[in-house]
């Protein structure tokens, strides 16, 4: 497929560069155009100077940017360019809001919207082990999905536009209280005078196991918090999931509750911080 990638950062470029493995032609774009030329020269790959042109042809088209106003700019600048029929997948985390008006906007002039936010990291962006939740056009996911599966594990269709990004929510919400919980347990572990280590050792494999226990555990114990997802963009998404909710009608008291202790973590410089950190503001 001819393909344009929008936003080569840390999970874009390894995302871009998948695609390009896979034989197919890819056109990448970033507004910091060193990134661009950067991910280009590391590749092989090519970029543009600007949204249009890399986006003129494009059968498909990914974003992986920063926010809702990002993603209205981008699609906004890249839709006269495209090809008939294109499919444009987000995967960018955002409003539920927005992939709606997106999705409505794009369907006007015959292109599709996809919003397929994604679990994983930037370990699974490099390791092409993302996790795809997707909403829109059904048929328009499935015949760009063997272009996805090159960066993903898995690819799932949740509903209509807007229900990607609601799954991505529910993610998240899930992901806030089993960090606090982390933070608190290796909070207590070394009050208690405990090896942190061999505690690890005793729990992980029972029902205290997760995907955060096994990987953020001892570097959290250590006080290292330099790996992966970011808390800046952690309290982005649930700033998005706080809003949902008030209009939705859902009870998050531990997310709002977590959401003011990564403020607190925010306060104490940790913006860059990952999401281990909560264990930062528990001493020792």
């Amino acid at each position: 497929m001819k393909i344009a990638f929008a936003g080569l950062g840390v999970m874009g470029a390894p995302m871009a560069r998948h695609l390009l493995a896979a034989g197919h032609t890819v056109t990448g774009f970033n507004r910091s155009p060193a990134k661009a030329e950067a991910w280009a020269s590391a590749t092989g790959g090519t970029f543009a100077p600007s949204v249009a042109k890399a986006a003129d042809g494009a059968e498909l088209f990914v974003l992986c940017v920063g926010n809702d106003d990002d993603v209205r700019e981008v699609v906004t600048e890249a839709l006269p360019y495209l090809a008939a029929g294109a499919v444009i997948v987000d995967h960018t985390t955002t409003s539920a809001k927005v992939a709606r008006e997106m999705a409505t906007l794009v369907g006007e002039v015959g292109r599709f919207f996809i919003d397929a936010p994604v679990s994983g990291g930037q370990a699974g962006a490099e390791n092409g082990q993302l996790s795809v939740m997707a909403g829109g056009d059904a048929e328009a996911l499935a015949r760009v999905e063997p272009a996805l599966m090159t960066y993903a594990k898995a690819v799932k269709h949740m509903g209509p536009s807007g229900a990607g990004q609601l799954t991505k929510m529910v993610n998240q919400i899930a992901i806030a209280g089993v960090v606090q919980g982390l933070a608190e347990a290796v909070h207590f572990a070394r009050s208690a005078g405990l090896d942190t280590d061999a505690v690890y050792d005793a729990i992980s494999k029972g029902a205290a196991q997760s995907w955060q226990m096994d990987n953020r555990w001892k570097t959290a114990a250590q006080g290292e918090f330099d790996f992966g997802f970011a808390v800046d963009w952690m309290r982005k998404d649930l700033g998005l999931v706080l809003d949902e909710a008030r209009a939705n009608g859902a009870t998050l008291d531990l997310t709002a509750l977590v959401d003011g202790y990564y403020a607190e973590v925010q306060a104490m410089g940790g913006n860059r911080w990952d999401t281990s950190s909560l264990k930062a503001r528990l001493k020792p």
